[in-house]
């Protein structure tokens, strides 16, 4: 009997353990918005899971906008925190807008906030993942 209870005792503890590595593991899935996208304009827009993103404006391979990014449902917020020039003064607060999915390839967006002209001519465009 004993044997049998320590085996159960054995066979819970690492139950409850691998339990917990489930709970406390994060999902490694890339979110909504992750890839290369590119709009009418030419625009490359590199969105990467680890909430940060690079803008190839003016076509050259070289990132010449850059921020961070997060989402919340169907709505997401950017931050422009650099770009290869002076920040306009009206970009440097945080931009807010609702984006779908019609299908795997496509993206589109719905302005809920931003002062930024330059951001919101591009972002308002469809994109296609490239």
């Amino acid at each position: 009997m004993t044997i049998q209870n320590s085996l159960r005792i054995v066979f819970a503890g690492v139950f409850l353990v691998l339990l917990n590595a489930c709970a406390t593991t994060t999902s490694t899935a890339p979110g909504p918005l992750v890839g290369t996208w590119t709009n009418s304009l030419g625009t490359i827009w590199t969105v990467k899971a680890d909430g940060t993103f690079d803008v190839d404006r003016n076509h050259d391979g070289k990132r010449d906008i850059w921020g961070n990014y997060s989402v919340a449902g169907d709505t997401v917020t950017i931050q422009e925190t650099g770009r290869t020039g002076p920040i306009p003064k009206d970009c440097k607060g945080p931009a807010v807008y609702k984006f779908s999915r019609p299908n795997k390839n496509t993206m589109t967006f719905t302005l809920v906030s931003d002062t930024c002209k330059l951001r919101k001519k591009n972002v308002l465009l469809a994109w296609n993942q490239k």
